[in-house]
């Protein structure tokens, strides 16, 4: 079963490295971005067919690793 994590930073949170992607948009002369905020993408194969059981374990695996829960949030999609 193949799963993705996703871990944003929460809204408030100052974000330079999106800012200074935004500013290097700019700089090529990419118009039309008002804003960018970056964040971390985790592609995860999980062994067996029990959706619950790897959401759950994934869940885990972000609290206590994948996300700094304090300053970010993270969301588990299971996507096959």
């Amino acid at each position: 079963m193949k799963a993705r994590v996703t871990v944003t930073l929460k809204q408030g949170v100052l974000d330079p490295q999106g800012k200074a992607i935004e500013g290097a948009l700019k700089s090529l002369g990419i118009d039309g971005v008002a804003s960018v905020r970056q964040g971390k993408v985790f592609d995860v194969e999980v062994p067996g067919g029990d959706r619950g059981r790897a959401e759950a374990a994934l869940k885990e695996a972000a609290e206590r690793l994948l996300a700094n829960t304090v300053i970010e949030d993270y969301r588990v999609e299971i996507v096959g």
